[in-house]
């Protein structure tokens, strides 16, 4: 989608800070960070939200999750324990209309979450 944000840097039009890619999927650091770590993970494919997830594709989840576990790894965070996020549609908190996953730790993160 030539106005997402996302596939604009999945495209290589924007440059974000990458922490890991593959084939199917692009994890950044976050612009605006809510934790000493916080990536987002997302697909290289434009899924706007996870309401309009693929069904044919069920392996884009456990690819989804084994990025997140990646992440989390190469962050630091697994010791200590990290939260994964994702909002769905404006009441919410989703800004950006293309499927992706927050990576949050850090630091003791607060519950519930505000």
């Amino acid at each position: 989608m030539s106005d997402c944000l996302f596939c604009k840097m999945v495209a290589g039009d924007i440059k974000p800070d990458v922490v890991f890619e593959n084939d199917r999927l692009l994890a950044f650091r976050d612009i605006r960070p809510q934790a000493p770590v916080h990536v987002l993970v997302i697909p290289k494919r434009h899924i706007p939200t996870l309401d309009d997830f693929p069904a044919e594709d069920p392996k884009l989840a456990a690819d989804l999750f084994d990025a997140v576990k990646q992440v989390a790894a190469a962050e630091g965070l697994s010791a200590g324990g990290y939260r994964m996020v994702v909002n769905c549609r404006g009441d919410a908190g989703q800004e950006v209309y293309h499927l992706h996953l927050h990576v949050l730790g850090g630091r003791r993160l607060s519950w519930p979450p505000g």
